[in-house]
């Protein structure tokens, strides 16, 4: 198989409330599709793993972890800021989420897939060293980046963010470590309000306003990701997969199609053929409007896949 498929069922039970947009409902629109598209069965599918302390301390603060530990409820909900809450089931969820993101960086470092697509939630490119927000607990593709660095000694990592919200969790983990390249596009003014000013040689940060189109966005993407890449030759990207960028999702108001997301991707292989074996990590992170988003989905993973 060309492509591994990771999730766990613990992603499923993680609810934040009626009418929160951050559902159990987004993974089954992303399996609904897949079938559909005949997809499924193209795909290595692989059980998320539990995340290990150790782990989760390469980006996180100890008494961070022990927080979000400690805060998980055995009934009802708890909220840890205005949009982020924990039911009974989050810990594990979030744990596997962590876990099944460093588990593509191992299947795809060990030669046993050439990528992989994580669908897990909660998301996580919100979570900083210290604070769970933006519907995040543990910055997943953060994990995964530390991972690759220590446990399969990686010099050099990139994490392309496509959400429509700047991945600020994960520029707040690696401002001060080279070693980690975050190129971020995003809507701006927007939340959470960051990334327009605060670029460096590793952090590539490209706002956009409200509006961008498709058209628009590939040029910013090629005038500003794609250099910072090639000048930092990867040996791993990975992706914080948000796809409420697209059209149709309101929880944005960015304007990318399916097309869009097949042209990202297909840059993106690319830059990873050519530095890093074609080793790629996807992380699925925004996304609400549930048709556009397992459309996109789709798409995205059938051209990971070459199919």
């Amino acid at each position: 198989m060309h492509t591994a498929y990771i999730t766990h069922p613990a992603c499923l039970r993680h609810e934040m409330g009626d009418g929160h947009p951050e559902g159990p409902a987004r993974l089954k629109a992303i399996d609904d599709r897949l079938h559909a598209a005949h997809l499924f069965d193209h795909l290595l599918h692989r059980p998320a793993p539990g995340v290990g302390r150790e782990a989760l301390l390469r980006v996180h603060d100890a008494a961070y972890v022990d927080h979000i530990i400690t805060a998980a409820p055995t009934v009802g909900l708890v909220w840890l800021d205005g949009d982020t809450a924990m039911n009974p089931h989050s810990l594990e969820a979030a744990l596997h989420a962590a876990g099944g993101a460093a588990y593509g960086v191992d299947l795809t470092l060990r030669g046993e897939v050439e990528n992989a697509f994580v669908a897990v939630r909660p998301p996580g490119h919100h979570a900083t060293r210290d604070q769970a927000m933006g519907f995040c607990l543990f910055n997943n593709v953060a994990v995964a980046a530390a991972h690759a660095l220590a446990h399969h000694g990686l010099q050099r990592v990139a994490i392309v963010d496509f959400d429509v919200h700047h991945g600020n969790g994960t520029e707040d983990i690696f401002r001060e470590d080279a070693r980690v390249m975050l190129c971020s596009t995003f809507q701006h003014p927007f939340y959470p309000f960051s990334g327009a000013e605060s670029s460096s040689a590793h952090i590539v940060n490209v706002p956009l306003p409200a509006g961008t189109t498709g058209k628009h966005y590939r040029l910013a993407f090629e005038a500003r990701i794609l250099p910072g890449l090639h000048a930092f030759q990867p040996q791993l990207l990975l992706i914080s997969a948000g796809f409420d960028a697209h059209l149709e999702d309101d929880m944005g108001q960015l304007g990318l199609v399916e097309a869009d997301y097949a042209w990202i991707t297909e840059q993106l292989m690319q830059v990873a053929a050519r530095y890093a074996r074609g080793h790629i990590v996807s992380v699925l992170e925004g996304g609400y409007d549930l048709s556009s988003l397992g459309r996109s989905v789709a798409t995205h993973i059938k051209t990971l896949a070459g199919i």
